[in-house]
């Protein structure tokens, strides 16, 4: 796979659940400037990288002009991670979703051009298709956002294409497709659905779904979103630039399916877990029932080969989150 190497990058949100798993991707080979407010992120995702040599970490809101300059110096890529996730979060918080999401964008996004950085690849989202009810999802279709969080990630968008027309910098937006994977968050209301489901079972409770269960979604392992970073940064092909591709693995999964292989799987842990049983709730307000990507344009111009459908990702991420629940870290 092409990487990222013997580059000076930038990713915001760098302590949060796909920026440490980028920064820690990335070390090796470059040196990481990670930005984060850790108002979501954490420095426990960072422990192995604090003392490393090519690491700088930078405490700081996105929407600061003066703390994007200053981790903005000599930087070659931005992988912009940073933002404010979650449908109800921003239904609960409109005002700081959009403050966060959209003026913090373009504060990173304007201070790219002013340092005349190579290549900003930025992380969209899947949201953004809305309520267009047409399967597999593709990228020159989308329909009425559903949520603020969904219209601040199409912003996002609209801003990457005219930056990218008028000061040359070239932009690549990533729609992720329900990332899950190791250093995702199982605390707090806004928790992603996977973590909080494998918590429930290990501590013996029945996790809770809302609706019945018969909706999908198209569940992406961190490595595939990881190697998708790395081709959107270093691809050459002028056909692959200033567009956005949907990274997913390209099968979709309900909930229910979902339930039944996370129990399967924690099983083998303690058999105990077989027997947990299921919640039922509410459906959410701004959720869509089904979402599937159609993942050809990244494979035609980015040549991005996703590595882990969705049981081999659970297979690692059960593993991590199993020794983290029961380690003294997680309290």
């Amino acid at each position: 796979m092409n990487r990222i190497k013997n580059k000076c990058v930038l990713v915001t949100g760098g302590a949060g659940f796909i920026g440490s798993n980028l920064c820690l991707d990335l070390i090796e080979d470059n040196e990481v400037i990670c930005l984060d407010s850790l108002i979501t992120g954490k420095m426990d995702n960072l422990a192995g990288l604090i003392h490393h040599p090519n690491f700088r970490f930078i405490e700081g809101d996105i929407r600061n002009t003066a703390t994007v300059r200053e981790a903005m110096f000599g930087i070659d890529v931005v992988l912009h991670q940073a933002a404010l996730g979650s449908v109800p979060r921003s239904i609960n918080n409109p005002l700081l979703t959009n403050s966060v999401n959209i003026e913090g964008f373009l504060t990173v996004l304007d201070e790219a051009v002013k340092f005349k950085v190579k290549r900003f690849v930025y992380a969209a989202s899947s949201s953004t298709y809305g309520d267009h009810p047409g399967l597999p999802k593709q990228e020159d279709v989308i329909g009425k956002p559903l949520s603020p969080y969904a219209v601040t990630k199409y912003v996002n968008e609209l801003y990457a294409d005219v930056f990218s027309q008028l000061h040359g910098i070239e932009t690549i937006g990533l729609r992720y497709f329900n990332v899950f994977g190791r250093y995702q968050d199982a605390k707090g209301a806004y928790a992603a659905a996977i973590p909080k489901f494998i918590k429930a079972f290990i501590d013996h409770k029945k996790p809770e779904i809302y609706g019945d269960g018969s909706q999908s979604r198209d569940f992406t392992y961190i490595g595939n979103v990881v190697q998708a970073n790395h081709l959107a940064a270093v691809t050459t092909h002028p056909s692959a630039l200033n567009q956005v591709y949907n990274v997913a693995f390209g099968e979709n999964t309900t909930l229910n399916e979902l339930i039944e292989t996370l129990r399967e799987m924690l099983g083998r842990y303690d058999e105990e877990i077989l027997d947990v049983g299921v919640l039922h709730g509410d459906p959410r307000l701004g959720d869509v029932k089904h979402s599937l990507a159609s993942i050809d344009k990244a494979k035609k111009l980015l040549k991005y080969n996703p590595q882990y459908n969705l049981k081999d990702g659970l297979e690692e991420a059960i593993e991590w989150y199993w020794n983290y629940f029961k380690s003294e870290k997680y309290v």
